[in-house]
């Protein structure tokens, strides 16, 4: 069953509050014609499921994009989601062999950038998140707990089928409600599993984690993938170069070809395309 969703949540009586997201089509999308490797499709898919849960708790109001610059063979991967829950990602990588890695191993020594932008005032908020850690999960709670102070649980999975992953926030009082209620709920919170993404319904998915836990649960928020082929937005760039430089570039290479990889599109130009482009009011890119 296609499941594309986050679900907001609290435990009624013990001051824990949690995100849940599962993601089948939407993720699927996202790695339509990529071809990447199981490793770096898991791990762009852990990236993403961080963005949309982080993206969960300011649906509305802005963007969310993670970013890592690596020295590993991963040395570029962007995960994004934007105010309206839409995702979107690349990874850029050299060859990793056969031999398999850890998460941290692929990214070798770099930096995680967590940026946040305002959809009302257009600011962007940036930090820096240190590699801390062998797997995405370990790198960003072990931010969490340091730069919010809140004890959390973050739990990450993915293959190229479905993304699965739940981060849990203890809130200040929680051991004077229940003593023993953080760590039962971290216990529980570990078995969630990839064959989740498929199980339909979240709340039914949280009852079946959560047994005996009052849940209240917020309404439940649809997660898509969004990167539309645009070629309006790429006549414009060609324009802003100015026809000399286009035609310069036409008469060395053929035609001209513009790559989105965030978007895994291609733009093409021709002679005629270019005559188009500067004379007529349409693109003439072809894909």
């Amino acid at each position: 069953m296609a499941s594309d969703t986050v679900q907001r949540f609290v435990f009624e009586h013990l001051n824990v509050r949690g995100r849940l997201v599962c993601l089948t089509q939407a993720w699927q999308r996202m790695l339509e014609g990529r071809d990447y490797p199981a490793e770096i499709a898991a791990l762009l898919g852990h990236t993403t499921t961080l963005a949309v849960l982080l993206a969960a708790n300011r649906k509305g109001t802005g963007r969310v994009t993670l970013q890592v610059q690596g020295s590993g063979p991963v040395t570029l991967l962007v995960a994004d989601c934007d105010a309206d829950l839409r995702i979107r990602g690349m990874a850029r990588f050299a060859p990793v062999g056969s031999t398999a890695r850890s998460e941290r191993a692929l990214l070798g020594d770099g930096r995680l950038a967590l940026m946040l932008e305002d959809g009302t005032s257009g600011q962007l908020y940036q930090s820096l998140v240190p590699l801390e850690g062998e797997t995405m999960g370990e790198i960003f709670q072990h931010y969490i707990t340091q730069s919010e102070q809140v004890p959390s649980c973050l739990r990450l999975l993915a293959d190229s089928h479905a993304l699965a992953g739940i981060l849990l926030e203890k809130l200040p009082d929680a051991d004077t409600r229940d003593a023993d209620g953080w760590n039962r709920v971290l216990h529980l919170a570990s078995t969630l599993a990839l064959e989740d993404a498929h199980a339909g319904r979240p709340h039914d998915l949280l009852t079946r984690l959560f047994p005996g836990e009052l849940l209240r649960v917020f309404p439940v928020d649809t997660v898509d993938y969004h990167c539309p082929y645009d070629p309006s937005k790429v006549a414009d760039m060609l324009r802003g170069l100015g026809r000399p430089e286009v035609e310069s570039i036409l008469a060395a290479h053929g035609e001209i070809v513009v790559r989105n990889e965030m978007c895994n599109h291609e733009y093409r130009f021709d002679a005629a395309a270019v005559a188009t482009l500067f004379d007529g009011t349409t693109s003439g890119a072809s894909a």
